[in-house]
């Protein structure tokens, strides 16, 4: 806590909605209720359907961005933290609030302000879906390259507070190197502006980047300003299939050494395969035991096709062009086909590692799953050496909550992960779930030197408190 934070008043939730309801009548305010249960946790968090619904936390509603400086200022001012949101379909505790502290939704802040093909890019409000972005812009030939799994119902501003990624991160980039400018509302209420509309631009410190992927702790992102690309001459979707795991890890380095630079490198292990098919009858296991699964895109896609075609193929793989039908079966399978059942406990999350250690993780598996009497499979945008774990484990009749035995083996993967290099998460975020391991990774006059910004940006601590840092 910082010497400012102690001089703060502390007048609590009740007094701020007084206020709130005095001084700005006019923005949607919910009340501490069982109807806002489903604003105290995030896609990650959720509970477990038929564990009951407590009372969530109030929730707040603008619709300019005015009103979020108004309830910010208005926050500061009983001491009451504020938990930014956009969709809720984080992974990892970034969006968790309790019952007196203000969540402030940017539901409502969902114009698309400006859309420029001569500088190529777009400005946007935070509640913009990521779908609907790309909606808008296919008719004028242009495309957002971020793409998360969640992208149909994932805002732009939650992709900004991760850092989101997705499956084009392998050719395109993770969502910071998409955004130029933000504007942002900080702890006092006030308004920023930070970056640049140009795509160059070297004035002071990087605010940008730092703000991407802060996840909510230094302000409350209220408008972006992102680069726009033309949509790609061609795209071919390339399948290979291998007969085990560690053959199809194996290959994913002769991507690497081709001169080939596909914008998809998606794979799945055997598990994996398995567990989509029993969810959605599909007959990949009958294909292999492993799948590369690769989109292309560009010019010269003859010439890339083929290349890796030959570059698979010397790695054991059943190369095969999918049909554009079949393609999109594929990557809808990739994409939303892997699900689980309420006969099954499972924790989720993900890591990232240098790409020739990839095979390295799947290698570890085995005996993590022997060690705590887990299941574990994964995805992974193997073209970044972003990896998607899951473990899993039956759940007995009667069961209590789930053992400790999953989580200490999904921590004992990311510990896997640390020591061949690599980071406790790719692009899911740090939020509640992971803290203690991200303490882990990062040395500790690093993580003061974190503090620190966090305390010049929001000395009273205003801004989703416990969250990342």
């Amino acid at each position: 806590m910082s010497a400012s934070t102690a001089t703060v008043p502390r007048t609590g939730l009740s007094a701020l909605l007084d206020d709130i309801e005095r001084d700005a009548p006019g923005i949607d305010v919910r009340p501490s209720s069982p109807g806002t249960a489903e604003y105290a946790h995030d896609a990650g968090t959720a509970p477990r359907q038929g564990t009951g619904t407590t009372d969530g936390p109030a929730v707040a509603f603008p619709a300019t961005v005015g009103e979020v400086q108004q309830l910010v200022r208005l926050a500061a001012r009983h001491g009451v933290s504020v938990v930014p949101r956009g969709a809720g379909t984080g992974l990892s505790g970034g969006a968790t609030a309790h019952t007196e502290q203000l969540v402030i939704s940017t539901d409502r802040l969902n114009r698309i302000v400006e859309i420029s093909p001569a500088d190529e890019v777009a400005v946007v409000e935070p509640g913009v879906l990521n779908a609907t972005l790309n909606e808008h812009l296919s008719p004028l030939g242009l495309f957002y390259a971020p793409d998360p799994a969640s992208w149909r119902i994932s805002t732009i501003g939650g992709n900004i507070a991760t850092n989101a990624g997705g499956l084009r991160c392998a050719k395109y980039g993770v969502t910071r190197e998409s955004v130029l400018a933000l504007d942002v509302v900080l702890a006092d209420g006030s308004l920023v502006s930070i970056g640049h509309r140009s795509i160059k631009g070297v004035t002071g410190l990087d605010l940008v980047s730092l703000f991407v992927g802060s996840e909510g702790v230094l302000g409350i992102v209220v408008g972006a300003t992102v680069r726009i690309r033309p949509l790609p001459v061609a795209r071919r979707t390339v399948s290979a299939f291998f007969d085990s795991t560690p053959a199809g890890a194996a290959a994913i380095g002769a991507i690497t050494a081709s001169r080939v630079r596909p914008s998809v490198i998606e794979f799945l292990d055997e598990p994996t395969l398995e567990g989509i098919d029993a969810a959605n009858d599909s007959g990949l296991r009958a294909r292999g035991a492993a799948l590369l699964l690769i989109e292309l895109d560009g010019f010269g896609i003859d010439e890339q096709t083929a290349e890796l075609t030959t570059a698979l193929a010397a790695a054991g793989g059943r190369v095969q062009v999918e049909s554009g039908p079949d393609a999109e079966v594929l990557w809808e399978l990739r994409r939303s086909g892997r699900r689980f059942d309420e006969g099954s406990w499972f924790v989720g999350g993900d890591v990232a590692v240098p790409k020739s250690r990839i095979a390295e993780v799947f290698a570890a598996f085995p005996a993590i799953e022997a060690r705590h009497g887990v299941a574990v499979s994964a995805v992974a945008h193997a073209g970044d050496g972003n990896l998607h774990p899951v473990v899993t484990l039956p759940v007995p009749a009667g069961a209590d909550p789930a053992p400790a035995a999953l989580h200490e083996a999904a921590d004992d993967i990311v510990r896997t992960a640390l020591a061949l290099g690599g980071t406790v998460s790719g692009e899911h975020g740090i939020g509640t779930v992971k803290r203690a391991l991200a303490a882990e990774e990062l040395a500790a006059r690093v993580r003061s030197a974190q503090l620190a910004i966090k305390d010049a940006l929001d000395p009273a601590g205003l801004f989703n408190p416990g969250k990342a840092l």
